[in-house]
Parts: C-alpha cells; sequence; structure tokens
C-alpha cells in the first residue's frame, strides 16, 4: 500500500504507525458501494486490494458465515477440518493440481512456497538452494518475503536480507537461462503472473511456457504467485491458466475469502509431498470460520458466473480507460487483464488517491505512477461507467497541471 502524499495528524495514537491512511473512516458496505462514518458514499474500485470477491454483505455469503459462526470458528490442526478437506477438494479441481497447505494470508502462502523450495533442494543434495525472483516483485513483508521482493524502498532499513536468491528482469527468458548457467543451485523460479504492487505488469504468456519448459527440463520447481491476480479476477480461476500452464507450486489468498483472512499453498504432484507431518504449521490456518467463507465464495462466484463478468467488465473498463485517457499525453500505458488494470502515469500520482476519495471512488496508487483498479468481481456495467466517470476527469485534470 502506497501512503498518500498528504496525510492527516492521526485520530488513532494508540496504533503503530505502519500506514499512511486517509482521513476517513468506513462504516459499512453493500455491493461495490462502501460509506464512511459521515454517511458518504464511495464507488469501492479496490475491493480491499483485491479482498473483496464478491462485493460487501454479499446475501448468499452473510448468513452462511453467520451460520458457520454459531457453529465453530476455530478448533486445531490436531483434529481433522472437514471443511478444510471441501476447499481444497475444489482447489484441486479448479487448478488441476494435488493438494494444498492453509494459512492465513499471502504472505504465509508465499512463506510457505520458499520452505517448500529449500526442502526440496535439501532433499536433493543441494545444500544451499537458491530461487530465481524478479526486478518489481512483491512478495510480502516477512523476511524472507521481503528478501524475495523485487522492491528497495520496502526492503531498506531490514538487513541482512535473507540469501539464496538470484534475481532477473521480468519476461527475459535469456537471463534465466544465464543464470542457470552460473548458479547450479537454483531449484525452482518464482513469480506473479501480474506483478501487483509492481505495478500492473503482466508476465507474458510464452514467458510463461518457457519457464515451464526450463523447469522441466532442470528438475526445478514453477512457483507461481497468484496472490493478487488469482481467484477469478483476470476472468479466469488463476491468470497463468491463459498461457495454458500449470505449476508445481501456487501461492493463493486475498479474493480466497471474500474478505474473511485466508492463504493457501496449492502444489503439483513434484512438490505435494516435500512437507511431511512437523514440517510446516500454522494456529490459525484452515480453521472452520476461513474453510467456509472459501468454499461459499468458489460456490458463489460459480453460481453468478463471476469469472465471465470479470472478464467482460474488465474490457469494458479498459476499453473505456483507453478511450478516454489512451492518447493523452502523460499516460505511458493502460495494461492488465479482467479486473486487474494499470494506467501507468508519467509522474507520481499519489495525490489522486485522496481526491479519487474526495470525489467517491476507491482506487489505489502503486508503483509510484501507477493507478491501480481491482473492482470486485460482482461489478456491473452501469457501475464501470460510473467509475470512468468520476475517475477519467481526475486524471485529465491532474496531467493538465504542470509537472512538479
Amino acid at each position: 500500500m502506497n501512503a498518500p502524499d498528504k496525510l492527516s495528524a492521526s485520530p488513532m495514537p494508540h496504533v503503530m504507525p505502519t500506514y499512511g491512511r486517509l482521513p476517513m473512516a468506513l462504516a459499512y458496505g453493500r455491493g461495490c458501494w462502501l460509506w464512511d462514518t459521515n454517511g458518504k458514499k464511495y464507488l469501492d474500485g479496490l475491493s480491499g486490494i483485491a479482498v473483496n470477491t464478491l462485493g460487501h454483505a454479499h446475501p448468499k455469503l452473510v448468513p452462511a458465515l453467520q451460520d458457520q459462526v454459531g457453529k465453530l470458528m476455530h478448533s486445531s490442526n490436531y483434529y481433522q477440518v472437514p471443511l478444510q478437506e471441501q476447499l481444497a477438494a475444489k482447489l484441486v479441481e479448479i487448478s488441476g493440481l494435488t493438494n494444498v497447505f492453509f494459512c492465513n494470508s499471502g504472505l504465509e502462502a508465499n512463506e510457505g512456497a520458499l520452505k517448500i523450495a529449500r526442502k526440496f533442494g535439501h532433499d536433493k543434495g543441494i545444500e544451499k538452494p537458491e530461487i530465481i525472483v524478479y526486478e518489481k516483485a512483491f512478495h510480502g513483508r516477512s523476511i524472507a518475503t521481503l528478501s524475495a521482493t523485487g522492491n528497495p524502498k520496502v526492503q531498506a532499513g531490514f538487513g541482512p536480507l535473507v540469501e539464496g536468491f538470484v534475481r532477473v528482469p521480468l519476461n527475459d527468458i535469456a537471463a534465466i537461462e544465464k543464470a542457470a548457467a552460473t548458479n547450479p543451485n537454483i531449484v525452482a523460479i518464482f513469480l506473479e503472473v501480474i506483478q501487483g504492487e509492481g505495478g500492473i505488469n503482466p508476465t507474458h504468456a510464452e514467458y510463461l511456457r518457457q519457464a515451464r519448459r526450463i523447469c522441466d527440463e532442470k528438475g526445478w520447481l514453477l512457483m507461481l504467485d497468484e496472490v493478487q491476480c488469482g481467484m477469478g479476477r483476470t476472468g479466469k480461476w488463476f491468470a497463468h491458466q491463459w498461457a495454458g500452464i500449470k505449476p508445481d507450486v501456487m501461492p493463493l489468498a486475498k479474493g480466497l475469502g471474500s474478505g474473511v483472512p485466508i492463504g493457501a499453498c496449492v502444489c503439483g504432484p513434484r512438490a505435494a509431498n516435500v512437507f511431511g507431518p512437523g514440517n510446516h504449521g500454522t494456529t490459525f490456518g484452515g480453521n472452520p470460520l476461513a474453510m467456509r467463507a472459501g468454499v461459499e465464495t468458489l460456490r458463489i462466484m460459480e453460481e453468478d458466473k463471476l469469472l465471465e463478468n470479470a472478464a467482460k467488465m474488465g474490457q469494458l473498463l479498459t476499453d473505456g480507460l483507453k478511450r478516454e485517457l489512451g492518447a493523452l499525453p502523460g499516460v505511458v500505458d493502460i495494461r492488465g487483464q479482467g479486473l486487474m488494470i494499470g494506467v501507468e502515469l508519467d509522474r507520481p500520482c499519489g495525490e489522486l488517491l485522496g481526491q479519487a476519495a474526495e470525489a467517491g471512488l476507491m482506487i489505489s496508487v502503486t508503483a509510484d505512477k501507477v493507478v491501480r483498479l481491482l473492482p470486485a468481481l460482482i461489478i456491473n456495467a452501469d457501475e464501470v461507467q460510473q467509475l470512468l466517470a468520476i475517475l477519467c476527469p481526475l486524471i485529465k485534470a491532474f496531467l493538465a497541471k504542470p509537472a512538479s
């Protein structure tokens, strides 16, 4: 999350100041709309940073969660949790992979993936396994996922970082081949199919296919971080499916629980049995409430054909942005897929976050210069037009001012 340029004095003095917050507080939501504590209404173009798949207070999700709260919210992984198997079976079905480890967040899912890669290497007799990671990547803020991340700003002040990562540019197969030639300890490639925090940077389909080929030839793991771009956001269940491949390890989170914290690390045959009892664990991961949220989210997505809606509304939104902004001086690119869209400008534009909120729209600015749109998958055509009607004039007015 990027901090707004101008912040008011914190109204929460007892909360650690780890976020740059706008001077507003949200009270409740319905569908793609939010209301703050003063009664002001906003169109939600962010969905909690790709979390609220079903929008807010979905009429099918809320009763299911109320039912689960009245039954059992938490037990322990000392015992079987039938909802874990139900959700895992569905994830295996839609991914074509083998099994699932459940946790609480994208960071934890990515941490699990990194541990799998390291143990995979150790099991092959490699004392110091290394993992290929990417420039502009973002995988989390723990020490290991921070080390895998390709953003010096978020790494600053937290050294020494974890070693064992080989960094390459995105969409450059020659860089992988060069790294392989000089690093015999490489065991995995780890990348986001669409970089989110890095500025909505898609990995090319052919690059993914070549990465899959290289991993198969060398016996590496292909680990695809689908935390932000997965769960139907691009119009398929997972963004890599547009390339017609399968990963060996796939971290998920964000939209999987439609607002309830949940993470998952889904594995294919090459990685499915790397972990054994005692190798990994979590207290809260896989709790019945989170599992029910995941089960119901996937069920509703299928019933309401939200993958198709994401593709259709994403195209409508992208077409509108290109029509209104594409030829404008100062607009560098409009890119993304489905309902994961970035508008890159030629200058830092953090002030648009507050301006959009003032105009009744929730957006994000990431990588300093990219307006990021991640609306709920339930958004309709009228709401897309309203989003365009608010956002496009703001960007035009912003670019009309002299660059500071």
